[in-house]
């Protein structure tokens, strides 16, 4: 779904539906997959940095997800597979120093004896998941059209379905 809204449907909207339309992308961790969580805080420490090329970003990270699948993650150092992530964010002109800089796990207890600290967009996750329960966003994709959850919208639309929604839909 991300791929047909980036390609073909989000590069119509300012022309087809002028100030009409507005495409929110919230990201829904999947608690199932632990690498989830990685590349859900990196997609949050782009959106910090450079909230511009979030989108470029999460395009870069769609091309290259299956990296970041379990098996391909299992074996990998937490921090190690954000280093990995900072480098992708470097690929769309992210700075990847900055980037791992808010992704890094500290490997020592701070001053406190605090030892499960997260990292520095820990509270901005926190923050994604409060907003996908309050409106009831469980999976991925889940689509939402003025603030309901539309599910007759699936994951295997094509721009053709999209658009014949939206000119259905958008008034």
């Amino acid at each position: 779904m991300f791929s047909t809204l980036y390609s073909s449907i989000l590069p119509i909207l300012p022309k087809k539906y002028p100030g009409k339309v507005q495409f929110l992308f919230r990201q829904q961790i999947q608690p199932w997959h632990p690498s989830s969580t990685l590349v859900h805080e990196a997609g949050a420490a782009v959106l910090r940095l450079a909230p511009d090329k979030f989108w470029a970003f999460s395009a870069k990270l769609f091309e290259q997800q299956k990296q970041y699948f379990d098996v391909h993650v299992v074996r990998e150092v937490r921090n190690d597979t954000y280093k990995r992530l900072g480098k992708l964010a470097g690929e769309v002109g992210v700075s990847e120093k900055d980037v791992y800089g808010l992704l890094e796990v500290p490997d020592k207890e701070g001053d406190d004896g605090s030892a499960n600290v997260g990292n520095k967009v820990t509270d901005d996750v926190k923050l994604m998941v409060k907003a996908n329960r309050l409106t009831g966003v469980h999976v991925t994709p889940t689509v939402l059209f003025n603030g309901v959850v539309e599910n007759s919208i699936s994951s295997s639309f094509t721009a053709q379905q999209w658009e014949e929604w939206l000119d259905k839909n958008v008034k």
